[in-house]
């Protein structure tokens, strides 16, 4: 498998002392708010599990499973797998994204959680990567743990065809993993 990754882009160090840090944001940001902390699988969930142990608010825990690609593609196609279970209405809602990409899953989420009538929505990504947004996706994340390149990358939750995402870093995937 790790032979497989051209380079590690975020180190396993780097990610921790990241996520420690938008902890900090968070907790002040939403003191006295008790916050729904809305993850977006499968990816999130390594991030979504690190990034919630570093919130230091009560909170409420929720899910959602949006599905968009096939391979290294977006499909630009919403398949939802797993709808949100708890009502947010008058509630301030993070959503916890792992990539900001294309924006078509982080945009279609922002949207379906706006129809909940929610205090306020903001949104947490672990990568943007700019590069690869649509043309009209407006979103702009309120915190963001790491400005990346448009290379396509895996581990620490994010995958290729369902593999890797249990690396403890992020790193790029040889092309010739992903062209077999």
């Amino acid at each position: 498998m790790e032979n497989d990754i051209l380079k590690i882009l975020i180190s396993e160090e780097e990610l921790h002392s990241r996520i420690a840090q938008l902890g900090e944001e968070i907790t002040r940001d939403y003191a006295g708010k008790d916050p729904v902390i809305l993850g977006v699988l499968k990816g999130v969930v390594v991030f979504y599990a690190d990034m919630i142990r570093q919130i230091r608010v009560p909170c409420q825990m929720d899910f959602m499973c949006l599905s968009s690609y096939h391979g290294t593609q977006s499909t630009g196609n919403m398949v939802v797998r797993q709808d949100m279970s708890v009502d947010v209405t008058g509630r301030h809602v993070l959503i916890l994204e792992d990539i900001f990409d294309t924006g078509s899953s982080l945009d279609y989420t922002y949207r379906h959680v706006c129809s909940k009538n929610p205090a306020s929505i903001r949104i947490c990504t672990l990568l943007d990567k700019p590069e690869r947004r649509k043309p009209g996706i407006t979103l702009v994340p309120d915190y963001v743990g790491f400005t990346i390149p448009n290379e396509f990358v895996v581990g620490y939750g994010l995958d290729f065809n369902e593999h890797y995402r249990n690396l403890p870093y992020v790193g790029v995937l040889k092309p010739e993993a992903y062209q077999k």
